[in-house]
């Protein structure tokens, strides 16, 4: 008797458990890029939870038709500055010097992380600022709409110590702040000529203490100098590369360094918004003759490297004015770089969520990936820019933007 009332509470208490969760939602796709450069044709995309759960033909009766559509996973960003903004006063970049409350910059920064959201984005890296962190952990926490955040929270520059010293920052700033990796200067900007800054024992100390606590590290590197150093060093990625050697771009492809080309939508936004930036500390003429040649050489690198076939990441090193408008990177590196529409399309999604070390998580439509599901109007590897017409975002199984009419 005792066995079959133990038998009934099983059934009761499974039965329970089965009506607690919530209807799969389906998603009909005519067209669906899986991430990883194969394309998925007349599909029903299960998602249970925040998980994708099976992939099956296409049936009736979907929660969101997105047929007329072009169906992705969503698209991350592995350079995004979310802080910089223009001030509402004047229009201009914001700098220390401006009067801001705390709340304001807050404000600020959700603001541009929203913007990147709604475009297609549902993760972002951001290296990085102190305000990172309190959005990046409620957005997690579900309180507020937004794309996946990691942040630096901090940033290593050629002042900020020995190695000695920089290792113990590096340390507490994992350990105690919950930086998710570390960020590193190792040039100077763009704008003063990108020559190298730190020290080769500076940057060894930096990307070092990273590997040890198993985070990784990426560098802003412009040359051929810091780039080699940077490499050596066993740093994760190099950002920007504007000037690299044919050296340079086989050392990458022998260790394995992830490239994050920031060279297009990120010059090409300080040229549209000259205005608002002249004038400001390093935005001067002759910062911006630099960033001129820089659109050349840039793009010279990122044609390189992908003849080369380094493991190219999406970046845009998005400031005041690009966000929103991340996608326009996608755009530039197809028309300006030669890049092809679904290798772009990867290194946004299945490649970036690789150098995060987030593979098995993001950055793929497939079984037992978290549901980050976007859609355009348009395919863009037909025409790029769809890339600007994003209809839908999911995150985590949750819908956040749908356009879509209903059929």
């Amino acid at each position: 008797m005792r066995a079959l009332t133990l038998a009934i509470a099983t059934v009761v208490i499974s039965a329970s458990t089965l009506s607690a969760q919530p209807a799969p939602i389906v998603i009909r796709a005519t067209t669906a890029l899986d991430g990883k450069g194969g394309t998925l044709s007349n599909v029903s995309i299960v998602i249970q939870g925040s998980k994708i759960v099976r992939i099956e033909p296409a049936r009736p009766g979907a929660t969101y038709d997105l047929s007329a559509q072009t169906v992705m996973p969503g698209w991350i960003d592995t350079h995004t500055h979310i802080v910089d903004h223009f001030n509402r006063s004047n229009g201009r970049l914001h700098t220390a010097a401006d009067p801001e409350t705390p709340e304001q910059t807050t404000l600020y920064a959700y603001e541009n992380a929203y913007k990147t959201f709604m475009a297609g984005f549902t993760t972002i890296q951001s290296p990085g600022n102190p305000v990172d962190k309190d959005i990046r952990d409620w957005i997690n926490d579900g309180r507020l709409p937004g794309p996946r955040i990691l942040t630096s929270i901090h940033q290593i520059f050629d002042n900020t110590g020995t190695p000695d010293q920089i290792r113990l920052l590096i340390d507490k700033w994992i350990n105690e702040e919950g930086a998710d990796f570390v960020k590193i200067f190792a040039s100077g900007s763009i704008r003063e000529g990108g020559l190298k800054t730190m020290t080769d024992a500076q940057i060894q100390a930096a990307c070092g203490e990273a590997n040890k606590l198993r985070k990784r590290a990426i560098v802003h590197a412009q040359g051929p100098d810091s780039a080699k150093s940077a490499i050596l060093a066993g740093c994760t990625a190099i950002e920007h590369g504007n000037r690299l050697t044919d050296e340079d771009i086989a050392l990458m492809v022998q260790h394995g360094t992830y490239f994050d080309s920031n060279n297009h939508l990120m010059i090409h936004n300080y040229l549209d918004n000259k205005p608002h930036f002249i004038g400001i500390g390093n935005y001067t003429e002759s910062g911006y003759a630099y960033m001129e040649r820089g659109l050349v050489s840039g793009n010279d690198s990122f044609k390189r490297a992908l003849a080369a076939k380094v493991k190219m990441v999406f970046g845009t090193d998005a400031t005041a004015g690009a966000h929103g408008r991340n996608a326009e990177e996608l755009i530039y590196r197809v028309k300006e770089g030669g890049q092809k529409p679904m290798d772009a399309i990867v290194a946004a999604t299945s490649t970036s969520a690789e150098s995060l070390r987030l593979a098995d998580t993001i950055g793929a439509i497939a079984p037992g990936m978290e549901a980050d599901i976007i859609a355009t109007d348009g395919n863009p590897l037909q025409d790029i820019t769809a890339a600007r017409r994003v209809t839908f975002v999911m995150k985590g199984g949750k819908v956040y933007k749908n356009e879509v009419r209903a059929r």
